[in-house]
């Protein structure tokens, strides 16, 4: 009987707060165009990921989707074409699990593309059953943190070359509300069957408010800074991230989670709103929630701890110096 009253007790809880964050939820209201621009959406053709890169083409943007799966992709890219009638919406491969398709995908975009005004790091993994991939990383910490963190670095040029000071580029980095639960252990960071699931998926959106907030501070240091870098955390979303549980729970939580709390569009109005909204360009390093300026856990503003990561980030994904420097240059 005990049990009973507490499961009433946390589905009553859960209705009160999917029902408070349903009615308080806010629409990004920005009517801003994107013609001639190019954006970059990672986890671009599901979720949240599908309902932005869905928006900024409706806005008359370029839009590069990424994501590791050929059917996703092509049906992802087909949805946004047939929803806005943007032709110039372009599907390419993406395994953020892999530092070998991490750096092809990058140096194809510098080669072909002429400007990248937006990078949306929006891909992710749930909590799922842990290896280690051929890189020698947490294939959680290797997607959600790691990879993300190489794919910046990698595409700065091409970002710097493209903004201006009126009119910065912006990087947006998909954080959580469970960062507040996550922690940086040096000695553990890249462990397998050490963390809890749950616990390491917050690690690796702890690592990225915390990456967020270095890299703008090594941009602000820069004679020409004209990129801002804001990490959003988007709430609780029903997505097919969970569809990384077992097959048939991952399904109720994705339905439980969009009926109770937001729906991937839903989700998806802070990302946009700090890629388009013109206050949120004048910031960077902050993080945002519900399309305002919020305030992370007290461990993200933590300077030392940040660079500290940073160097170790550096290490693990074998960026070597020449090309670490490369990086922060702007190209012709």
């Amino acid at each position: 009987m005990i049990v009973l009253y507490f499961i009433i007790a946390v589905v009553m809880t859960a209705m009160v707060i999917g029902l408070y964050q349903k009615n308080t939820n806010i629409i990004c209201k920005s009517k801003k165009r994107l013609d001639g621009k190019t954006a970059i959406v990672t986890g671009g053709t599901s979720g949240m990921g599908l309902r932005i890169a869905t928006d900024f083409a409706d806005r008359g943007a370029r839009v590069i989707v990424a994501c590791p799966f050929v059917d996703e992709g092509t049906r992802g890219r087909k949805f946004i074409v047939d929803k806005t009638g943007n032709e110039e919406v372009i599907f390419k491969l993406l395994d953020l699990g892999s530092t070998a398709s991490t750096r092809k995908f990058a140096a194809d975009i510098i080669k072909t593309e002429k400007r990248l005004d937006i990078l949306i790091n929006n891909a992710g993994v749930g909590a799922v059953e842990e290896f280690t991939t051929k890189d020698g990383l947490n294939f959680t910490m290797q997607v959600n943190y790691f990879g993300q963190f190489l794919l910046t670095l990698l595409l700065l040029p091409l970002l710097r070359k493209t903004g201006s000071s009126l009119e910065p580029s912006r990087i947006v980095n998909t954080s959580s509300v469970l960062h507040k639960i996550g922690s940086v252990n040096f000695e553990k960071i890249n462990c397998s069957n050490y963390w809890y699931p749950i616990q390491l998926y917050a690690n690796s959106k702890l690592c990225l408010v915390l990456f967020t907030r270095e890299l703008a501070k090594k941009l602000q240091n820069l004679n020409r800074n004209n990129v801002v870098v804001n990490a959003v955390d988007p709430g609780a979303v029903g997505t097919t991230i969970f569809s990384s549980s077992t097959k048939y729970f991952g399904s109720f939580l994705t339905f439980l989670f969009a009926v109770l709390f937001k729906t991937p569009w839903e989700g998806a109005q802070t990302a946009i709103h700090v890629a388009l909204d013109k206050k949120a360009g004048l910031v960077s390093g902050e993080l945002f929630k519900n399309c305002r300026l919020s305030q992370a856990k007290q461990t993200a503003y933590d300077e030392e701890l940040a660079h500290k990561l940073w160097e170790e980030s550096k290490k693990v994904i074998g960026l070597y110096e020449e090309e670490y420097e490369q990086c922060f240059q702007v190209l012709k």
